[in-house]
């Protein structure tokens, strides 16, 4: 194999991950943006100074990390995230495959509403165009390349993906 010649900027894992696709009209694809759901909940937060009492400061952050988790965990549920179905996938930072029923066309604009599955969950609204779908069996293969990740989204991603691989590989050594 030729290793020089992978092109891919990110690494590439498969998963099995809650997932809904919808396509987005022309007229409204300038209007969405990817995002994480429940950040805006989260950011209106100032951050207190530190504390001189390293012990009540640790019982703070501790609480605050689980305060966290819960406002993810309701947003998720708010959002819908909660009723996706799994399907099986490849990620990256870049893009991702998948399997679908539907056929889609070349350049088509995609929302990909999806729940990484972390401590604590991530659920994002992707956006992106198709780059292909081809039939294979009795669906299509589908991959889209992501469009206007900020840093975070795309941090994210790539937390989950390393992993993922992490988990892979466990598995292999048993």
């Amino acid at each position: 194999m030729d290793y020089n010649s992978d092109k891919r900027e990110y690494a590439r894992v498969a998963a099995f991950l809650p997932l809904d696709v919808r396509l987005v009209p022309p007229e409204e694809r300038d209007i969405h943006k990817p995002r994480i759901s429940g950040v805006a909940i989260l950011d209106n937060f100032a951050k207190p100074s530190e504390l001189d009492d390293k012990p009540l400061a640790q019982w703070l952050n501790m609480l605050n990390a689980k305060l966290d988790s819960i406002i993810s965990s309701l947003a998720v549920e708010r959002e819908g995230f909660g009723s996706l179905t799994f399907k099986s996938m490849n990620i990256s930072a870049a893009g991702m495959g998948f399997e679908s029923k539907e056929k889609y066309d070349k350049g088509a604009f995609l929302e990909l509403k999806i729940l990484l599955y972390m401590y604590p969950h991530v659920a994002l609204y992707l956006y992106g165009d198709v780059v292909k779908s081809e039939r294979e069996g009795d669906d299509f293969h589908t991959a889209v390349k992501f469009t206007g990740l900020s840093d975070d989204i795309r941090d994210e991603i790539i937390k989950f993906v390393f992993r993922r691989q992490r988990e892979i590989l466990s598995a292999k050594r048993g």
